[in-house]
């Protein structure tokens, strides 16, 4: 499976990249492809290319503000959740995703 998503968290600093590093290392352990863009302080960083997005059977939104470029996710399926959340329990954050992807794709 192949994950892409975006972080953001109110400051842009800490929980974005946290967040992050802990989607990743989540879908690595699950063996699935994953790349997360952040927007953070720096602003857009490590930022999804049309081919990432066109590639991808699930995007995570874990944020907690307002981001950019939301509109390039139309036609994908797209959990959202809290930033914290996917620091605090990115298993649980994946879990829900999938079981959310299944339903999407029964429909």
């Amino acid at each position: 499976m192949k994950v892409v998503g975006i972080t953001a968290c109110p400051t842009g600093i800490a929980h974005t990249y946290m967040a992050q590093e802990n989607l990743e290392k989540e879908c690595k352990k699950r063996g699935f492809d994953c790349k997360i863009e952040t927007q953070g302080s720096l602003g857009i960083e490590n930022e999804l290319d049309m081919k990432d997005i066109e590639n991808a059977d699930l995007v995570i939104l874990g944020i907690g503000i307002a981001i950019e470029g939301e509109e390039r996710f139309i036609k994908k399926i797209v959990y959202e959740t809290s930033v914290s959340e996917c620091v605090t329990n990115p298993s649980k954050v994946l879990e829900e995703a999938l079981v959310y992807y299944k339903e999407c794709k029964n429909e």
